[in-house]
């Protein structure tokens, strides 16, 4: 890559007013993201119309799916933050460094975990919370998933770094093909060819690999892309540390989201099948309203780590601000509108089973109320990620999904039943809420510090000259 190409990316992402830079990164990485969404609400919405315990086994593997990502994202999101950050501070080949061994781990990895899931497939889908008459549905979806693991954590990699390096609209054109793609398949094979729901897993396996190879083409062939090149992988420690210390927020996230959804699966197959598939498709609509905030928190993060590699921490806050407040009007906006209508939208995935409509519209309507403050949990640990605050990022990574929703989920349905599993998400988004606010106070004041250090510097440096 030429070093002018590196140059008008660098002036690009340090001169142009935030207020303009984040949108334009953004607006492809919120396609992206709902195009995803909409995918997966269309496997779940034609896989409905089969039957409930069918509904009730897209919420089962949805858990398999977070196991994937969480792999993906982990050294996507890890090695994407670092290189953006090295970028920043001109430092390339620290920066390709990173970017080849996370994609050659990508690929590992994603391979150990087909490998362990195939050969476990029917004691797996028990262990993520399919009931009896979930199982077998979960077995005939999950094992096509695990056969596609290898490329579908590449593919992630392969999104964050084109994020990473401010060239979201490139990530998009993959996701987008493979979302209509995946779209289009899905009733021709469920129903056309009466697959059921192996079909909905060969749909999205397919959509899957034509994803893979377009972001293959792109990555390869794109002038300003650090391209995963084997001369360039290394076993050496501090490029791992650094892969897993940024990546450890997202792995934190992920990797609970993957156990809370077992959990939740658990908790509520103790109330039928009705409940599993009335809860898989909140979680997936609720997937969907907080997709378009965090392609919106994705734009932010390649100018945040840029900013703070090259220590203009104003640069940094002005950011944070600017994003947080779009959030917060944002997500009222959408609270107000799916608590209007959260009856309808469920009637729409199962209009047959009044249960499942009845459980998941007061589902709905719960964590629509917490809406607005999901917008401070999402911005403030995207700001954490990607100024290399690894701890204090796993913690507001780890707490919506891990530290709070976990414990809600083991307590609360023991003292209010079925609405202990519904009441679990927001009671958790609530003290996710307070924790991330009280982390987030002091970073601030941290970076404020830092703007105030670098300006008695740069006046000391003047008298010096002077």
């Amino acid at each position: 890559m030429e070093a002018n190409v590196y140059d008008k990316k660098y002036k690009m992402m340090m001169e142009t007013p935030v207020n303009k830079l984040i949108p334009k990164l953004a607006v492809p990485t919120i396609i992206s993201m709902l195009i995803t969404s909409i995918y997966n609400m269309a496997d779940t919405f034609f896989v409905s119309q089969i039957s409930t315990s069918a509904s009730g086994a897209v919420g089962v593997n949805f858990s398999l799916m977070a196991m994937i990502q969480a792999i993906g994202f982990t050294l996507g999101m890890g090695s994407g933050n670092y290189i953006s950050r090295m970028l920043g501070a001109k430092e390339r080949e620290r920066a390709q460094r990173a970017c080849s061994t996370a994609v050659y781990a990508a690929v590992f990895c994603g391979s150990l975990l087909a490998i362990f899931g195939l050969t476990n497939i029917d004691a797996l889908v028990r262990v993520l919370g399919a009931t009896k008459t979930i199982a077998p549905h979960a077995v005939a979806y999950g094992k096509y998933i695990l056969i596609a693991a290898p490329y579908m954590t590449v593919s992630f990699v392969f999104n964050n770094h084109l994020r990473s390096q401010g060239n979201a609209s490139l990530s998009m054109i993959g996701i987008t093909v493979g979302g209509v793609l995946n779209v289009i398949l899905d009733p021709i094979l469920i129903f056309g060819f009466h697959m059921g729901i192996s079909g909905a897993a060969i749909a999205t396996i397919i959509s899957q690999f034509v994803s893979f190879l377009i972001l293959l083409i792109l990555v390869i062939h794109s002038p300003n892309v650090l391209k995963p090149n084997p001369k360039y992988f290394t076993w050496k420690p501090w490029v791992y540390k650094e892969i897993i210390s940024a990546g450890l927020p997202t792995l934190g996230r992920q990797g609970l989201a993957s156990a809370a959804s077992v959990f939740l699966n658990v908790a509520s197959s103790g109330f039928g099948d009705a409940a599993v598939a009335a809860m898989s498709i909140v979680t997936r609509i609720m997937m969907f309203v907080n997709s378009a905030l965090i392609g919106f928190g994705q734009g932010f993060q390649p100018v945040c780590g840029f900013s703070f590699g090259a220590k203009r921490y104003d640069r940094v806050l002005e950011a944070y601000d600017f994003c947080k407040k779009v959030a917060v009007v944002f997500l009222s906006i959408m609270g107000i509108i799916m608590f209007c209508i959260a009856t309808p939208l469920m009637k729409m995935f199962r209009k047959e089973d009044l249960e499942v409509i009845r459980i998941g519209a007061l589902a709905l309507k719960m964590q629509c109320v917490m809406l607005p403050f999901q917008a401070y949990i999402i911005m403030g640990n995207m700001l954490t990620q990607s100024i290399g605050y690894s701890f204090r990022a796993t913690i507001t990574a780890t707490a919506r999904q891990g530290l709070f929703f976990i414990p809600a989920i083991l307590i609360l349905p023991r003292i209010f039943d079925l609405v202990g599993v519904q009441l679990a998400q927001p009671v958790a988004d609530g003290f996710t809420f307070i924790l991330t606010q009280v982390i987030i106070v002091y970073i601030v004041k941290e970076l404020k510090e830092k703007m105030k250090q670098k300006e008695c510097a740069s006046e000391q440096k003047i008298d010096v000259e002077e």
